[in-house]
């Protein structure tokens, strides 16, 4: 069987439900192929943390971006993504990393978004069961979290309203030159395909430079008003940029339901999905030491999953050098949620050829593309 489409995308978590939401939306006849769940994967092991990064200058344009795109969005999402802007607080313990806040406050403030530096009595007002004395934080009051699998549920939702067709569970198993084959024998063929499968998509594609990047999760019983903004210790940003070691960093949020979602930790050529029980007591002594009542919390379940992470921690969107015929919207590591939104917008303007509102370029697979040659 042969079916014809504008666009194909494999992958229906976030990012993949956002690229076939925006597609679908802007009347491209698009199919999407999705081997389990809408939302699964690493989608349904994100924080669902909407957040700014600064790392690097593209990385900001991109999560700002992506936010402001979510801002939009929220009052149309259904109660069950549970959308909050509830705010993110960069935890200082000393002074270094005040000086660190102090840093990030100018970035920001260079980028239009607001921030407020808070001193120790300060952040003991705004999180009193955060150890104390702590230093001071930045307040991100602009930052949001939602419910990942529900979020992604509801962009396939609006990309079906708006006449996409979901294949599943089918799985994309040859993706070349417009043609799509799913492993009932099916082929699909379209001028584009979206590869969106997050780090799977090496199975597609193996000489990408992705790799799987194995994270826990953890979510309490419910204890309202413990936690009041999501709080990330600024010790978090040295395990972020780590490539090579396991890491554990201090980062918890706030549900909707009173229950808090603890994370979170970095591996790197872990491939067994099962809990490493080392990782986790690590992660739990960790946000214990921030949050002294968290020893009494009652956890209700612990799990995994595998980020697709890229050598200079930027997602891949756009063409593929080998064949542009394929555009890549994955590698976007622990960001995936956030950029979703700002991925699908990149993507809809490659294929319609209109000027993006920012540059693709820092994000174009292209500039891996000595590496792939000589893979």
């Amino acid at each position: 069987m042969s079916e014809v489409w504008d666009v194909v995308v494999a992958g229906a978590g976030i990012v993949g439900a956002a690229c076939a939401a925006e597609c679908a939306g802007l009347g491209l006849r698009t199919a999407v192929v999705e081997a389990a769940e809408i939302g699964g994967g690493a989608t349904a092991a994100g924080m669902g943390h909407i957040v700014v990064m600064d790392d690097s200058p593209a990385q900001m344009a991109l999560t700002h971006y992506s936010q402001t795109l979510w801002h939009a969005l929220s009052p149309h999402l259904g109660p069950a993504v549970e959308y909050e802007s509830c705010g993110t607080l960069w935890v200082a313990v000393d002074d270094q990393e005040m000086d660190e806040v102090r840093r990030k406050h100018r970035v920001y403030a260079s980028a239009g978004i607001t921030t407020e530096i808070l001193d120790s009595h300060s952040l003991a007002e705004a999180e009193p069961h955060l150890r104390q004395p702590l230093a001071g934080a930045l307040l991100v009051p602009s930052d949001g979290v939602l419910y990942p699998p529900c979020a992604a549920a509801c962009l396939m939702e609006q990309a079906q309203h708006n006449g996409a067709r979901l294949y599943a569970p089918r799985r994309v198993v040859f993706a070349r030159a417009g043609t799509a084959r799913l492993d009932d024998g099916t082929e699909l063929h379209a001028a584009h395909i979206v590869l969106a499968g997050g780090a799977d998509t090496v199975q597609l594609l193996p000489e990408l430079p992705i790799r799987g990047r194995k994270g826990h999760l953890v979510i309490t019983d419910r204890y309202p008003g413990m936690v009041r903004h999501q709080l990330v210790e600024l010790g978090y940003l040295k395990s972020a940029h780590s490539v090579t070691t396991d890491s554990v960093a201090f980062n918890v949020q706030p549900r909707r339901t009173g229950q808090i979602l603890i994370g979170s930790s970095r591996q790197y050529g872990a491939e067994d999905s099962a809990v490493d029980h080392e990782i986790l007591a690590a992660m739990i002594d960790r946000t214990r030491w921030y949050l002294p009542d968290a020893g009494s919390l009652s956890a209700i379940r612990v799990w995994t999953g595998f980020r697709a992470a890229t050598p200079d921690k930027l997602p891949l969107i756009g063409p593929w050098p080998g064949d542009e015929t394929l555009i890549l919207a994955t590698g976007h590591e622990g960001l995936g949620i956030t950029t979703s939104l700002a991925t699908a917008r990149l993507v809809a303007d490659h294929l319609l050829g209109r000027k993006p509102k920012i540059s693709i370029e820092p994000y174009l697979p292209e500039r891996f593309s000595r590496s792939l040659a000589h893979a």
